[in-house]
């Protein structure tokens, strides 16, 4: 029987975010994902909710218009690069990205308004676009966007919480001095991955000095190391209790992922959703919405994203 109250996103429209077969980031994500949800009996216990667009009001409110009119006509003549070198032009790229932010949109307004109590949307999570620029695949930031809209509702504590292997610059520097955005964020070390950020003394800027937590961790880090930066994610976390919670559960962390050098288990991204799951119980935080990241082998994507579905159906409610 479905969980009514657990949701996850899928169908084409949210698939086709994508650089194309070859490309570390291709269409066949969405499907290992789902057929492991499947496969392991996951699939008939949540609900499933069609991808929705977002308009351009939804992603102006954290990208600036002359942003967006340049992904607009870059995407038209279907040439070139969004950014340095990472990030290709491609026709129709940007109403696929427009897809994934508003299905992360639309999740947010389910579990705000107490329809779903949780919810995960496995190609999301772009964390390293910023208000003017696209940068590392990203071209529409859905987790910025997600944080302007619920300030839109009325919501200012928001927990953003970050396992991907990669920084989240694009979230850390448009909110570095938002002392309202809790940022934890665990890495391997930007001195020796992309995009070079996130040390352990960015913790904000001004009045948010103290407000963002930053764990670096080394090349081949396992998931013992993680477990000990994780405590500092609790720890950080029931100091200032949030209103809501946002989780990138990036798949790229664990071991065996071509483009990076950590070794987690997707034991350890299970245990950071059931972690947050039971944080939000106990100070009545709405969330969390979990949100896909990297991950670029298909089995841990699948193995990761599966382990977090799991955790957000069996935590208490």
């Amino acid at each position: 029987m479905a969980d009514a109250r657990v949701g996850v996103y899928g169908g084409a429209a949210l698939a086709a975010y994508g650089f194309g077969h070859g490309h570390p980031l291709g269409p066949d994500r969405h499907e290992a994902f789902w057929c492991a949800l499947e496969r392991e009996g996951l699939a008939s216990r949540i609900t499933r909710l069609a991808p929705v667009a977002a308009d351009r009001a939804a992603l102006a409110l954290f990208h600036t218009p002359r942003y967006l009119d340049f992904v607009a006509a870059r995407c038209a003549a279907g040439v070139g690069y969004l950014d340095g070198g990472d990030t290709p032009a491609q026709r129709g790229l940007d109403a696929a990205c427009a897809v994934v932010v508003g299905s992360t949109l639309d999740a947010c307004r389910r579990v705000l308004s107490d329809e779903l109590a949780r919810a995960f949307v496995p190609v999301a999570g772009l964390h390293h676009a910023g208000r003017d620029h696209a940068a590392g695949f990203c071209v529409y930031d859905d987790c910025g966007v997600a944080i302007e809209w619920l300030r839109t509702q009325g919501v200012r504590r928001i927990a953003y919480v970050d396992i991907d292997a990669h920084h989240a610059d694009g979230v850390f520097h448009a909110f570095e001095d938002d002392p309202e955005l809790l940022f934890a964020d665990l890495h391997q070390d930007g001195e020796t991955l992309y995009p070079g950020t996130g040390a352990a003394d960015e913790t904000g800027r001004g009045a948010a000095r103290g407000t963002k937590l930053n764990r670096p961790l080394a090349p081949g880090a396992d998931d013992r190391a993680f477990h000990a930066a994780w405590a500092e994610v609790e720890a950080f976390l029931a100091a200032t209790p949030p209103e809501f919670i946002l989780f990138q559960c990036g798949a790229d962390s664990i071991a065996g992922d071509p483009l990076t050098q950590l070794r987690l288990t997707p034991a350890a991204h299970a245990h950071a959703a059931d972690r947050l799951c039971a944080i939000a119980k106990q100070c009545g935080a709405r969330g969390p919405v979990a949100l896909g990241g990297g991950g670029y082998d298909h089995a841990n994507v699948a193995a990761a994203w599966t382990g977090v579905v799991r955790a957000l159906l069996t935590a208490p409610a």
